[in-house]
């Protein structure tokens, strides 16, 4: 069977995200069509028409209420300290922070379009505070202070207060209304036990909030917030998580979507009928969600294994998916890209494993078969695009991408059963998979392969260095080799965020001592390619480095990709087909077989 080039799938134009103009003639989107991320445009009712507006490294995009003006993130090759600028819409650039040892979050524009909120880790590396902007003058003006993390999630309709938030930690939070007069914040969602509150959004009078929450739940659900009395009233609960709550201008529509196992599926809800409809798409993941101007139409990210991630439209009157917004012609991809078949399987103590499973249409009796593991860890393996797994699909690999215990999406105990002393049961999940793989399909069990990025890529080296008997070849992308070494060399302000997931040294030093892959090392078999971004701040490199040192002193078969250019992701097209080329040469000739032609 024939193998589609590497290029012709890394090289699928994609968009990230887009938001429509204030005044509805326009959409703006953040594109990799050039090679890195773009802002691009179109106007409404000429969608082939596609301008450049700025062709630079891209974060984000949001335009300024009562405007055509455009708010823009950026960093420097992936390093995450994000710089705000403002976009004319005559297409004149202005900077707006120019401080770039710092990292700013972007919290929107006043309601007449004058001011903006960031928050930023400038007053101390560790904390996030509240700045306000002109846009006229630029001046900054620092209005909340205090040694946390908070960000700003949306202006009060009258221009005088913010909403805020305060991070627990990553999976908790608190709702605040921070008065711009007085500077004082009341908490508004204080509660016991771990909650989360998000993707906010005000009534037509203001004195109630539309939001997600897990409040005393498993799973995140539609809920109302009344502004004065503080009371969380249930509008929509279900057996898995809400996502990505959007409203339209006139007040009367929500829309989200429910993740139920990876896979993402439409919800409208019309609040003066109270009633609740859904729409078709195919296998992925919607985000994204905007309603136009008039609510004529609701447009949306959808992102599948089959379909590159583009902007699909909904007709909200006969709620059928007229068209998708097609940038370019992925007709050819069609005939290749390979959808998963959702999967369980019981690990040690009897717990079901979701993953997916990617069939490789290569197959012989016995086929090879690649494990890859998502970051994290509290995050999830979706129903996506991900040009690597297609490639190495399409050349003869089957792939399968796991839910270990730790992962979003089951449910809010799930997704703590492998906090801190618990690490190595996620481990353990690791290697019940290989054998379900080996009893219950035609994987050849002398060509198990396991690779992964960021929490990934320390489970890939856990695994290889506590296990060494499994693996064929291993692929560590931005992987810790010690939670000891990481927690002391990560950002300030991350390291408290991630102490609540593996630990402190100063409790848990001796369990990490235990476990660190670092202190394994002689015990790796399979050969090992390892990848890091010079500039990454997550997961810094010497994490990659220090493992490299011990395996190489042993002359164990290693390979080392450093990338001047990057940080914790692959963002340029160009690294994207070195690198894949390399892992995809790697495994070949660890695994001693011949590709499929």
């Amino acid at each position: 069977m024939g193998s589609v080039e590497l290029s012709a799938i890394v090289s699928t134009r994609s968009i990230k995200s887009f938001e429509y103009e204030p005044h509805g003639k326009r959409v703006s989107f953040i594109t990799d069509r050039q090679g890195s991320a773009q802002v691009w445009g179109y106007e409404i009712g000429n969608r082939r028409a596609q301008t450049p507006l700025l062709q630079e490294g891209i974060t984000f995009i949001k335009y300024v209420d009562v405007t055509s003006d455009l708010i823009i993130g950026r960093d420097e090759s992936g390093n995450e300290r994000i710089q705000l600028y403002l976009l004319k819409e005559a297409g004149k650039l202005i900077p707006l922070t120019d401080s770039p040892q710092h990292v700013h979050l972007y919290g929107g524009s006043s309601p007449d379009g004058k001011w903006i909120a960031w928050s930023s880790n400038r007053r101390n590396q560790a904390f996030f505070d509240i700045y306000l902007q002109s846009l006229e003058t630029l001046e900054i003006r620092l209005v909340f202070a205090s040694d946390g993390q908070y960000t700003v999630e949306a202006w009060f309709p009258d221009g005088k207060s913010l909403l805020v938030s305060r991070m627990n930690s990553p999976l908790d939070n608190d709702l605040g209304i921070l008065s711009l007069l007085t500077g004082e914040v009341k908490w508004i969602t204080e509660h016991s036990g771990e909650a989360g509150f998000k993707d906010v959004h005000f009534n037509q009078k203001a004195d109630h909030l539309y939001l997600l929450s897990n409040k005393d739940r498993e799973f995140y659900g539609l809920a109302c917030l009344d502004l004065h009395t503080f009371q969380l009233t249930w509008l929509e609960q279900g057996n898995w998580d809400f996502e990505g709550l959007a409203m339209n201008e006139q007040k009367n529509l929500l829309a989200f979507s429910m993740n139920e196992a990876g896979i993402s599926k439409g919800y409208l809800v019309d609040l003066k009928s109270s009633t609740l409809k859904t729409w078709g798409t195919p296998m992925g993941v919607i985000k994204n969600l905007r309603f136009s101007p008039d609510s004529e139409r609701l447009l949306f990210l959808l992102n599948g294994p089959a379909h590159p991630p583009e902007i699909w439209e909904l007709n909200l009157h006969t709620l059928k998916v007229d068209t998708h917004l097609s940038f370019s012609d992925q007709s050819f991809l069609k005939k290749i890209l390979v959808e998963p078949v959702p999967i369980y399987y019981r690990s040690f103590d009897n717990l079901l494993i979701h993953s997916f499973y990617y069939k490789t249409k290569n197959t012989g009796k016995k086929f090879p078969v690649v494990i890859y593991i998502h970051g994290g860890p509290e995050s999830q393996s979706r129903a996506a695009f991900n040009p690597l797994l297609q490639y190495l699909l399409n050349i003869g690999y089957s792939v399968v991408t796991p839910n270990i215990r730790g992962s979003t999406g089951f449910g809010k105990t799930y997704s703590h059963l492998d906090d801190v002393r618990n690490r190595m049961d996620a481990v353990k999940d690791l290697i019940c998979l290989v054998n379900w793989l080996k009893r219950e399909t035609n994987v050849d069990p002398g060509k198990v392969a396991v690779m992964g990025g960021s929490y990934g890529g320390f489970m890939v080296l856990a695994a290889i260095s506590h296990y060494p008997q499994l693996w064929a070849a291993a692929v560590d992308i931005v992987g810790m080799s010690s939670l000891r070494s990481f927690l002391k060399t990560t950002s300030p302000w991350r390291k408290k965020n991630r102490e609540k997931e593996y630990g402190t040294i100063e409790k848990d030093g001796d369990f990490f001592d235990r476990i660190d892959p670092l202190h394994y090392a002689d015990y790796i078999e399979s050969p090992l390619l390892v990848v890091h971004g010079v500039n990454d701040p997550r997961v810094p490199i010497v994490e990659s480095e220090q493992i490299i040192k011990k395996l190489m002193k042993r002359n164990h078969p290693v390979t080392f990709i450093r990338l001047e250019d990057e940080g914790h992701t692959l963002e340029k097209e160009k690294n994207q087909l070195f690198i894949y080329s390399q892992i995809a040469d790697f495994l070949e000739k660890s695994m001693k077989r011949n590709r499929f032609y």
